[in-house]
Order: structure tokens, then sequence, then C-alpha cells
């Protein structure tokens, strides 16, 4: 096992531990590096060569060039006893800059994000509006960064929002496509905790709740009555129609016949959230099928490196 790990000029000699967190529902993917503060009873100097800002790579691997695991900025540094602990954050970490307050009114959700890359000198890859009005009434705050209205954009509408370079990319939930992993319970499974569920034996009711551009409250509701409850208090004033996509996405990934839950393999295969896996089960086969992959969370230190997948809607498969 092999590891690259750079940090702005400063690249590691010495690493204790890797964690890195990629998922469709957070905005930032993030890494944590931790490496040993002392060595032979001598303080390492590391904080005097590295800053906040500097761009991260990591790669992680078993042989002699591993893949890039990793690419983000130093966003803080932590310092204790023992070790230094450096967190970094993908491409996302550039919006975290102040923008001027401003009050949209009937607007869609590439109106928003334009103004914001706008306003940063970033391009846009925006493929969720339709062609109707998301919100009746969205307002960006004088305190609110680029991040805090992205933040509030995928709270509400559940896209697929991140940073790719300098290029903010929107992508309506479970739409985007990326690779292909295979899983088997008997060959590259180290562990689980899937449950199989069937959608007659879980229904659900989903119920998004905002205010309208007249102050009063609103409330749709769709699913089955007397279901699993699943609630979003909207932070931002959202159409009728704004609503309904919202309560139908929430709706579509909590009702399927399949897998919940989570798998954990090693560094192979790869896999990144937008992936579908397929998990095969000699045992049963009717629980063979493909997921859309939720995120992944990979770890390396001196007991190895392995990633935990989680599972989402059923893509194809028996069932």
């Amino acid at each position: 096992m092999v590891y690259d790990i750079q940090i702005g000029n400063y690249r590691l000699g010495l690493l204790e531990s890797v964690e890195i967190h990629k998922s469709v529902d957070l905005l930032a993917d993030t890494a944590v590096v931790k490496v040993p503060g002392v060595v032979y009873n001598q303080a390492l100097d590391i904080e005097d060569k590295v800053k906040v800002g500097d761009p991260v790579t990591i790669k992680l691997g078993y042989d002699s060039d591993p893949p890039t695991e990793f690419e983000g900025y130093l966003q803080r540094i932590d310092t204790d006893d023992s070790r230094l602990t450096f967190n970094c954050e993908d491409a996302i970490y550039l919006t975290r800059k102040p923008i001027p307050a401003k009050v949209f009114t009937n607007c869609k959700v590439k109106d928003i994000a334009q103004y914001c890359m706008d306003h940063l000198g970033f391009g846009l890859n925006c493929k969720l509006d339709t062609s109707t009005p998301y919100f009746d009434k969205f307002v960006i705050s004088p305190n609110d960064t680029v991040y805090n209205v992205l933040s509030k954009l995928q709270e509400t509408t559940k896209a697929n929002i991140y940073m790719q370079g300098t290029t903010l990319n929107i992508h309506p939930r479970y739409i985007e496509k990326g690779g292909d992993v295979t899983y088997d319970f008997a060959v590259n499974i180290e562990k689980s905790d899937l449950k199989y569920r069937k959608k007659e034996d879980r229904p659900v009711e989903v119920t998004v709740k905002s205010v309208g551009s007249d102050g009063k409250s609103r409330s749709l509701t769709i699913g089955q009555a007397g279901g699993d409850k699943v609630t979003l208090d909207s932070p931002t004033t959202m159409t009728k129609d704004g609503m309904n996509t919202t309560a139908q996405n929430m709706l579509r990934e909590k009702s399927f016949d399949g897998y919940e839950g989570s798998i954990t393999g090693w560094l192979v295969p790869y896999v990144e959230p937008t992936w579908s896996a397929k998990i095969i089960d000699k045992e049963y086969e009717y629980k063979t099928g493909s997921y859309y992959v939720i995120s992944v969370t990979t770890t390396f230190d001196e007991n190895g490196g392995s990633r935990k997948v989680e599972l989402g809607i059923k893509l194809t498969g028996n069932g």
C-alpha cells in the first residue's frame, strides 16, 4: 500500500490516516488527513510549510503509481499533542466568499445559480430547470456567502450540486450517471448492513412545507397515508410546482423494492457517488440488482484501505 499526498508545495512523508467522504447529499467532498505531530520525540514543523487555501492532492493505492482519490484545498489545520489534522474540501471551497444581497421573485434555480457564478467569475452547467419557476421568492441576505446560497438550493431541491474545477454543476437527483461497479457477497464485500425491503412493506408519506409569497404557510403531501412520514420544511419560498418536484424526488428515493443500507469493500474496485453498483447475491438471486451510489467513505491507515458504499434507489434487477 502506498500514498502520495501533497499540500501546496509540501509532500507528506509520514501518515497516520486518511478519510475521504463523497456524497450526493452534500455540497463538498471532504478529506481528513492525520499525521503524527511528534516523531522520535521531536515536533514536526509541517505547519510552517503549508497554509489554509493551499491546493491538496491525495493519491492512494497498492502500487507505485496510485490513482488520485481527492483534489481540493486545505480548509483548516487542527493540532493536539499527538497529531496534526488537515481538513480539506474539494473545489466548493472556492465558493466560501461573500455575495451581494439580492431578492429574486418568481425565479428558477438557474437564475440564482447564475447570479452566484457571475459574481465569482465561474461557469455554470445547470440541468435542473423546468419550464416553470421553482421559487416564488428567494432571498440572499447581506451576510450570505455563495456557499450558503448553494446549500439552500440543495436543501430545497435535493439536486446534485457540486463544483468541477471552476464550473458549478446542478443535476436532477438520480439522473446523472457515473461509472459501473460490481460487488459480490462471495468475492469483494467485507461486511454489510443491508436490509432487503419490499415497497408494499414500507409505505411512505412525504410532506413538503413552504411559505408562500403572501406570507401564508402552504403544504403538499403525496404518497401513502399512514406510512412512514418524511417532511421537508423548506428554507425558501417555493412555488407549488417546485414543492411537487421536490416531494416526488423524496418519495422516489424512499419507496422501492430492494436493499437499503451500505456495504464495505476494499480500495479495489474504485467507486464514486452517482455510479451504478451491481450487488450480486448468488444465494438469493431475486435480490441481485443495480443501485445508485449515494455516498462513498474511503479510509486508509496502517490496517489497510476500505470503502463504505451507501446505496440509494434500485436502478435495475429482479424483485
